[in-house]
């Protein structure tokens, strides 16, 4: 497929979460509302990322191009009075989550799967979250959950997904696997 005519190509290649999305962000503040930005990116997990930032942040996901080991992910910046980007407003920090532990609650990790399978908390599932929608109903929406990623973006987003399909008790942990110094398995 040839290219598609875009405002701005943004180079994220080589780039790990959150960086294709923290750039892409920087980069919509330089365009006008209804140019596409073309983001060019080799983390896998930056398909499921920019479509959920972009949901999120009010601008449009256009789609997304694989070329090879690239991906050409395509966003419409939205006008101002259609951008607002939201947070989740329930958030703890990782040594709060670490104090309930023992209670019962669920963590879900919501990284790839080959991120959760070298690092994670015990008993934490995962669902990444290109798959949350379509695996719902593996959860419960009366228990407690928790969300983690590796830095608190992905988890801010699945928090919102789970809270607008829902889910009360969703709380978003920062900033996630990163800085978490708690006990951990590898698969």
């Amino acid at each position: 497929m040839e290219s598609l005519k875009t405002d701005l190509v943004l180079d994220a290649k080589g780039l790990a979460c959150p960086m294709p999305i923290v750039k892409t962000k920087k980069a919509m503040n330089s365009v006008e509302a209804g140019q596409v930005i073309e983001v060019q990116a080799t983390d896998k997990g930056s398909k499921a990322d920019l479509k959920a930032w972009a949901e999120s942040s009010g601008h449009d996901y256009l789609g997304t191009i694989e070329e090879g080991e690239v991906m050409k992910h395509y966003l419409r910046k939205s006008s101002s009075e259609e951008t607002e980007e939201r947070k989740h407003p329930f958030v703890a920090t990782n040594e709060e989550l670490e104090n309930k532990l023992n209670e019962s609650i669920v963590v879900l990790d919501v990284r790839e799967e080959a991120e959760y399978a070298f690092n994670h908390i015990p008993y934490a599932i995962n669902i990444p979250i290109g798959e949350l929608e379509t695996r719902l109903d593996e959860l419960n929406k009366e228990d407690q959950i928790f969300v983690i990623c590796r830095t608190g973006s992905r988890s801010d987003l699945a928090a919102q997904k789970l809270a607008q399909n829902g889910f009360s008790k969703v709380t978003n942990v920062v900033p996630g696997m990163s800085g978490w110094s708690g006990k951990t398995i590898t698969l």
